[in-house]
C-alpha cells in the first residue's frame, strides 16, 4: 500500500466496500432475500418501477448470490486499482502534452465513477438531463484525449496507426457528442445513424490505442491484457440500459446485467494508463525478431488453404453464400438481442466464412509463417469452427413452418433468399458442421506444420491454473446429463408490457409447442418436467399420429385415454401431418369467410337505395356491408362536466324506444347483431320531409354535439361509421334514424337497412314517427 500515493485510502474504500458486499451477500445466502445485494452490485435501481415500492424484497437463488459475490469483490478491486493513484515518489516529467493525457483520462475516470455513485440521486430526483449534459461534456473529454494519444504516442508507434487512431476515435466521439444533441432534439434517424457510426469506431480506437501500449514501454503488460478484456467485455454487453420486471430473473436480462456490473475493467483500463504514464521509464528490452517457422513440403500447407474453399463452393453452387444463415442460438443472440451493429457485423463475418475468407488468412499465415501470426490464425479457426458447430446443434427444423419464412429480429438478410421449396422445407444451405470440420482441420495442420517452441513453465502460473480448473469443475452437472431449461406456465402467457418498459422475449417455436401441450391438458406434465422431454414425447406421438396405426392408436387410448382427433392442434407445429389437417381446415374457414362476406356484399348492393326528397348537404352509402359485437353503435363526445358515458344509462333509454336514444355528447342506435347492416348517412343543412314508406321503424331525438364530430363506431368489432355533423358544426342537431328488415334468399335470411339522417334543430324531445307491431 505503501508504493502508491493514496494507497491507504483506496485500500481502506475498497475494503469497506467489499465487507458491504460480503455482509449482504450472507444475508442473502441464508435468507433468500437479495434484493438489496442485487441492487447495490448492479445499480440497477431502475428495477423498483416493476417490482412496486423501493426497498421491497424479492428472491435471489444461492446460485445467483454467489455470482453478485464475486462481482462485487471485483467492484472492490477495480476501486482499490482506481483510486491508488501513481507509484509513490517524485513525479517524473513527461512533458505538457502527457501531463494533459493523465488529466484528461482522470476526468474519464471522475465522470465513470460520477454516473456510479450519482444514479440514485438522478433516478429520485428525475433529473434525466443530467445524463445527456454530462455524456456531451464527457465526450468532449474523450476526443480530447483521442488527440493527445496522437501527440503522446509519436516516436513510439508508427505514423499511419497513429492517423488511424486519430480518424476513427474523432469519428466515435463527435458522434457520441451528436447522437446526444440528436436526442435531446428528438431526431430518431439522424441519432441512429450517429450510434452505428460511434458503435463501430470506438472499438476499432480502442484496438488501436491497445496495439499502441503493447509497443510502447511506458505501460505494462497487465494493463494492456486489462484493456482487452474490457474491451471484448463491451462487445459481449448490449447498449442500452437493461432491466427487468416480476419476481423472477429472464436468464438473457439477467446475464445482461451481471456483465454490466461485472464492465468495470474500462475504468481500471483509463486508471492504470493515466497512472503509469507518471511512473519511471523502464529499460527498454532489445527488440527480438519475430521467429519464423520453417517452409514446409508444398501439398500439406495448400490443403490447409484448400479446405475452407471446398465447403464454400458447394454452398454457392446452391446460390448460398452464407456460413450459417438465419440458425442457431449464437446468430439469434447476436441479431436479436445484440443491437443492429452487432448485427451488420455479424453479417459480414458470416458472409466472409460463407465465400471461404479463411483461406486468406490461412494463406498468410503459409506464406509468413511467424509465430505471432500463426498464433492468432489457430485460435481464430478454432472459434469459428466451435461457432460452427454450436450454430448446427442448436438450429431448429424448419420443415414444420407453414408459409412464407420470417425470421425475428434484425433484418439483415436478403428477402426471398430463403423460401420453401416444393416439398415444404425452407433450404438455408450446407450445414455448418461442414465448415466447422473444414475450419478445425486446417487449424489442426497449422499446429502440425508450425509448431510453436517450447516455452519454460513459469511456477506462479500452476496455481492459479489448477483453482480454476477446480472452480470449472465444481460447475459441471454431476449427473449423466444436464438439465435443460424448463418453460413455465407463467412463461406461456407473457406479461403485457406498458409503455416505455422492454418487451419480453418471444416464445421460441419449441417453447409455444411446449405450452400448448402443458395448456392442453392432454397429457399430465410435472411443473418441473424439461421441455427437451415434452418435445420428445410430442415427437413420438407424432409418430403415431402419421402412421394412424389402428392398433397403436386404439393402444394410445387403452393406456393414455388419447384420440387421435385431440392431437391434431397440438402437434400442428412440430407434425407435418397435423400441421396439413390444421393448414386444410383453416383454408376451409377462409373459404368460407369469403363466400359470406361475398353474399353479404350481394344482398347490400341489391338493396334499394334511397333518394333523398330535399338535396341534402352529403350523402354517403357505405359500400360495404357493416356488423356489430352486440348490436349498438355509439359516439362519446367529451363534455363540460366531465361524466361518465358509461354511467348515464342511455342504453336502457335507447332499449325503451328499441332504436335510438341520445343525451349531451352520447348518441346510440340499437341494431340486430347476428345480421349484416347495409348503412346510408345523409347530413342536412334544414330540416328533411319525414319519410316512413318502406320502413319499418322511424324515430328522432335531440342530440347536442360538444365537438362537432359525431362519428358512430363500434369498439369491440372495429366498425365506423362517417361523421355526421354538417361540416364540423357544433350545437344542437336532430337525429333521425330510420330502420328496416329485409328477406334475402329465403324466410330465415335477411339483413337489416338504416338510413340515419342529421340535421340542425332545437330541441330534445324523442317523436316516433312510425314504431312496428313486433321486431
Amino acid at each position: 500500500m505503501r508504493r502508491y500515493r493514496f494507497g491507504r485510502i483506496a485500500a481502506l474504500i475498497a475494503l469497506g466496500y467489499l465487507v458491504v458486499v460480503a455482509v449482504l451477500g450472507a444475508f442473502a445466502l441464508t435468507t433468500d432475500r437479495g434484493d438489496v445485494l442485487w441492487t447495490v452490485v448492479t445499480r440497477d435501481f431502475g428495477m423498483n418501477w416493476f417490482l412496486g415500492p423501493v426497498g421491497e424484497a424479492f428472491t435471489v437463488s444461492r446460485g445467483l448470490a454467489l455470482v453478485l459475490i464475486l462481482i462485487g469483490a471485483l467492484q472492490a478491486w477495480a476501486l482499490w486499482q482506481v483510486l491508488r493513484g501513481r507509484a509513490r515518489g517524485e513525479l517524473t516529467h513527461r512533458g505538457r502534452k502527457v501531463g494533459l493525457l493523465r488529466l484528461a483520462l482522470y476526468l474519464g475516470v471522475g465522470y465513470g465513477l460520477l454516473i456510479i455513485v450519482g444514479a440514485p440521486l438522478i433516478l429520485a430526483l428525475e433529473i434525466y438531463w443530467f445524463w445527456s449534459v454530462t455524456g456531451i461534456v464527457s465526450g468532449f473529454v474523450q476526443l480530447a484525449i483521442v488527440w493527445l494519444f496522437f501527440l503522446v504516442l509519436r516516436d513510439i508507434v508508427s505514423r499511419r496507426l497513429r492517423l488511424f487512431s486519430l480518424v476513427v476515435g474523432s469519428i466515435a466521439y463527435v458522434s457520441g457528442i451528436g447522437q446526444e444533441v440528436a436526442a435531446a432534439f428528438d431526431l430518431g434517424a439522424v441519432a441512429q445513424i450517429l450510434t452505428l457510426a460511434e458503435g463501430y469506431g470506438w472499438p476499432a480506437w480502442s484496438v488501436s490505442i491497445l496495439i499502441a501500449q503493447a509497443r510502447d514501454p511506458r505501460w505494462s503488460a497487465a494493463t494492456v491484457r486489462i484493456g482487452v478484456i474490457s474491451q471484448v467485455m463491451s462487445v459481449l454487453q448490449p447498449s442500452g440500459f437493461v432491466s427487468f420486471g416480476g419476481t423472477g430473473f429472464p436468464d438473457i436480462i439477467t446475464a445482461y446485467t451481471l456483465l454490466g456490473a461485472a464492465s468495470v475493467l474500462g475504468l481500471v483500463w483509463s486508471a492504470r494508463t493515466a497512472h503509469e504514464l507518471a511512473n519511471p521509464l523502464p529499460r527498454p528490452a532489445p527488440r527480438q525478431a519475430s521467429a519464423r517457422s520453417a517452409a514446409r513440403w508444398w501439398p500439406l500447407p495448400a490443403v490447409a488453404v484448400v479446405l475452407p474453399l471446398i465447403p464454400a463452393a458447394v454452398n454457392l453452387a446452391y446460390g448460398r453464400y452464407h456460413w450459417i444463415g438465419p440458425r442457431g442460438a449464437i446468430e439469434r443472440f447476436v441479431r436479436v438481442d445484440g443491437g443492429s451493429e452487432h448485427a451488420l457485423t455479424w453479417l459480414v463475418l458470416d458472409v466472409f466464412v460463407g465465400v471461404g475468407g479463411p483461406a486468406l488468412l490461412i494463406l498468410a499465415a503459409v506464406l509468413r509463417r511467424t509465430r505471432h501470426l500463426v498464433r492468432f490464425t489457430t485460435p481464430a479457426l478454432a472459434i469459428a469452427a466451435a461457432v460452427g458447430f454450436v450454430s448446427a446443434v442448436t438450429a431448429t427444423p424448419r420443415s414444420e413452418d407453414f408459409g412464407d419464412f420470417f425470421y425475428e429480429g434484425t433484418q439483415i438478410y436478403p428477402e426471398g433468399l430463403f423460401t420453401q421449396g416444393k416439398d415444404g422445407e425452407t433450404f438455408f444451405g450446407i450445414s455448418p458442421l461442414w465448415y466447422s470440420a473444414a475450419l478445425l482441420a486446417s487449424a489442426l495442420l497449422l499446429l502440425f506444420l508450425y509448431p510453436a517452441a517450447p516455452t519454460r513453465r513459469v511456477r506462479h502460473r500452476v496455481l492459479p491454473a489448477g483453482l480454476a480448473t477446480l472452480v470449472a469443475l465444481g460447475f459441471l452437472p454431476v449427473a449423466d446429463q444436464a438439465r435443460s431449461p424448463v418453460t413455465a406456465a407463467e412463461d406461456c402467457a407473457p406479461r403485457e408490457a406498458w409503455r416505455g418498459e422492454p418487451e419480453e422475449p418471444r416464445l421460441t417455436r419449441d417453447q409455444r409447442l411446449v405450452c400448448s401441450l402443458r395448456q392442453g391438458n392432454l397429457i399430465k406434465f410435472a411443473v418441473t418436467t424439461p421441455d427437451t422431454v415434452i418435445l420428445a414425447r410430442a415427437r413420438w406421438l407424432c409418430g403415431i399420429y402419421t402412421r394412424n396405426d389402428p392398433q397403436e392408436v386404439a393402444r394410445l387410448r387403452a393406456t393414455e385415454g388419447l384420440k387421435r382427433d385431440d392431437l391434431t392442434y397440438p402437434l400442428a407445429e412440430i407434425c407435418p401431418s397435423a400441421g396439413a389437417v390444421v393448414k386444410a381446415a383453416a383454408a376451409e374457414r377462409d373459404r368460407e369467410i369469403q363466400e359470406w362476406q361475398a353474399d353479404a356484399q350481394r344482398m347490400c348492393d341489391s338493396s334499394p337505395r334511397h333518394r333523398p326528397l330535399i338535396e341534402p348537404a352529403k350523402a354517403i352509402r357505405m359500400k360495404e356491408p357493416q356488423w356489430t359485437d352486440y348490436g349498438v353503435v355509439e359516439t362519446y363526445e367529451p363534455t363540460e362536466d366531465g361524466g361518465d358515458p358509461s354511467e348515464d344509462d342511455l342504453l336502457e333509454q335507447a332499449q325503451d324506444d328499441d332504436l335510438v336514444a341520445a343525451l349531451p355528447g352520447h348518441l346510440m342506435i340499437l341494431t340486430h347483431s347476428d345480421f349484416d347492416l347495409c348503412v346510408t348517412l345523409e347530413t342536412y343543412t334544414r330540416r328533411p320531409p319525414v319519410e316512413t314508406e318502406g320502413w319499418d321503424h322511424v324515430a328522432e331525438v335531440g342530440y347536442e354535439s360538444p365537438t362537432g364530430e359525431i362519428v358512430l363506431r363500434d369498439e369491440l368489432s372495429g366498425t365506423e361509421f362517417p361523421d355526421l355533423s354538417l361540416n364540423g358544426r357544433a350545437g344542437h342537431y336532430r337525429i333521425r334514424v330510420h330502420y328496416d328488415w329485409f328477406r334475402w334468399k329465403g324466410e330465415q335470411e335477411g339483413g337489416q337497412r338504416l338510413l340515419i339522417m342529421a340535421f340542425p334543430g332545437k330541441g330534445d324531445k324523442p317523436i316516433t314517427y312510425r314504431k312496428p307491431s313486433s321486431r
